[in-house]
């Protein structure tokens, strides 16, 4: 019997936030750097396909697809590069998501991050939009696991830590790649479709195929979701 099944309407007891798209929003950002940065190392790609191709997945994966897809192997610093590079626009232009402060600050239950993200990088990004407070030490990155996101690993890995059984925690996620490994880790989903980079019509319909139960677009429609579970 599914797991996901028994637990579907019951109140999740950690709630498991991605970070990019979801509680900052620093992916139009973040794409935007990854595409000058390829531009420049002669990847003929556009900042839509990058998106739709690589938003939700690890640095190391995304290159390895550009070598797979493009011929193109990336030249040494490169990746650290790129990295320094989207630090520095994020200390300019950076925000947390409207509302995701207050929302999760008013949670009665545990909440912990778990992003495809490196560690210095999520750090910044939570410390600089004033996040990192509400979480401390409860976040998790895909470097401390053997496989980033569309596998399970990096959210089975994050509910050990937190110490609660998988079928016991709801993701909060903005990209297929993420839906697609909450639901291989037995986990509810939510889709969160508030970030910036997200402007086609088709996301909706994309996270809900990827197995998101209910998607939404700000922070008081999750908090609803939360608090009042199918």
């Amino acid at each position: 019997m599914n797991p996901q099944a028994d637990e579907a309407g019951a109140r999740p007891a950690l709630v498991i936030f991605d970070c990019d798209g979801v509680l900052v929003d620093s992916e139009p950002i973040s794409l935007a750097c990854l595409t000058a940065g390829l531009n420049r190392i002669g990847v003929a790609i556009d900042v839509e396909t990058v998106r739709a191709r690589f938003a939700g997945t690890s640095m190391p994966s995304i290159m390895q697809h550009i070598a797979a897809d493009y011929g193109v192997a990336a030249p040494d610093g490169f990746v650290e590069a790129v990295k320094a590079e989207t630090l520095r626009a994020f200390d300019a232009e950076l925000r947390a998501m409207a509302g995701a402060a207050e929302v999760i600050a008013a949670l009665d239950l545990p909440t912990c991050v778990a992003s495809s993200s490196d560690p210095v990088r999520l750090r910044h990004s939570l410390g600089l939009t004033g996040l990192l407070p509400l979480f401390e030490d409860r976040v998790f990155s895909s470097v401390e696991v053997a496989r980033g996101k569309p596998f399970p690993d990096l959210f089975l890995h994050a509910a050990a830590r937190m110490d609660f059984p998988p079928e016991t925690c709801l993701v909060v996620e903005d990209s297929v790649p993420g839906v697609t490994a909450a639901r291989a880790a037995g986990m509810r989903v939510v889709g969160f479709t508030g970030g910036g980079h997200w402007g086609h019509d088709r996301l909706g319909a994309d996270l809900t195929a990827a197995g998101a139960e209910q998607v939404v677009s700000d922070y008081p429609a999750l908090a609803r979701i939360i608090a009042d579970p199918l």
